[in-house]
This record gives C-alpha cells, structure tokens and sequence, in this order.
C-alpha cells in the first residue's frame, strides 16, 4: 500500500503559477504510476495529468497540454504537479493518486488517493 499527502494548494492570481508536491510513503513508490485529478465545484472529478513508473512517461489532458508539468522524484517519494498560467477554469480540489498499472487516465483505475488541496485562481 501507498499513502499520499498533498499541500501547496492555495490562492494564486490568474497567469500566475503553483508547484503542488505529493508525498507518498512505503519504500515502493519507485512501483506506482502517479497521477493528478482535479474536481471543481459541481463537477465530476478529472484527470489532469499521469507519469509512469519506470520510464516516466507522461501523458495530460487536453485542458492542461503545455501548461502543466508533472514529474517524480523517486528519490524524495514526491511527484509534482508544475502549473503555469493558471485561470480560474482550474480552480479546483486537486488529487494525487497512485495504481500499479503502467498508465491510467480514469479514477477508477486508481485505488490509492490522497486528501485533496485546493487550488483557487482568482481574477
């Protein structure tokens, strides 16, 4: 099992940018693929971003290509979520979340989750 802690969250301008980081403990972290999802105030929760395990590919959606990085340091048990140009379309409760497959875009296919920190973009 995994457990995950996210903070960074918080008040930023629009175009303004936030690096959230997400702890992970257990000393398998090297073995989970890692993901981003956001849900915003009546809306359903949705996938932001991934990052392999291993090779660390990535992959985003599309609301989010060229915007928003993720990365992993298997060192740190931390994987990152760099947002760049933010609007208040991504304000929103952001998730980290972990699964053994090689890659994942629905939240079913991930059964490891963090609390959530909210991110909230203001105009």
């Amino acid at each position: 099992q995994v457990q995950l802690v996210e903070s960074g969250g918080g008040l930023v301008r629009a175009g303004g940018p936030l690096r959230p980081p997400c702890a992970a403990s257990g000393r398998t972290f090297i073995t989970y693929t890692m993901g981003w999802f956001r849900q915003a105030p009546g809306k359903e929760r949705e996938f932001v971003a991934t990052i392999s395990w291993s090779v660390g590919n990535t992959y985003y959606a599309d609301s989010v290509k060229g915007r928003f990085t993720i990365s992993r340091d298997d060192a740190k048990n931390t994987v990152y979520l760099q947002m760049n140009s933010l609007t208040p379309e991504d304000t929103a409760v952001y998730y980290c979340a972990a699964t053994r497959l090689r890659y994942g875009v629905q939240s079913s296919q991930y059964p490891y989750w963090g609390q959530g920190t909210q991110v909230t973009v203001s105009s």
